[in-house]
């Protein structure tokens, strides 16, 4: 085989090999970016995603169960109607209800 037939193997195999990782990554972040929406009112206390209102600072800072004004990413589409208990329901606005004093 001569050094030109090789590096055009070299060549032809980087190129494949270039395009099966890019397919395989736009693979796995298709998959990885389902569409979620904030849903308030459904977190367990320190298990909110960001924002619990005023007194706290972001992820894990809700300071009870349920707390209104917490949210927590669901998947798109499951928070209206999301049942937690106790006749208590997610909502896509922040809640005035269970906020701690």
């Amino acid at each position: 085989m001569s050094q030109k037939t090789l590096i055009g193997a070299s060549a032809l195999a980087g190129a494949v090999a270039m395009a099966i990782s890019g397919a395989s990554f736009l693979a796995s972040t298709d998959g990885a970016s389902a569409a979620t929406e904030k849903c308030y009112g459904v977190a367990m206390a320190g298990k909110n995603d960001c924002a619990a209102g005023p007194g706290t600072t972001c992820a894990g800072t809700s300071k009870v169960d349920f707390q209104g004004n917490a949210w927590k990413n669901v998947e798109a589409g499951t928070c209206v109607g999301m049942d937690v208990g106790e006749g208590r329901m997610g909502s896509l606005e922040p809640l005035d209800r269970d906020i701690p004093a």
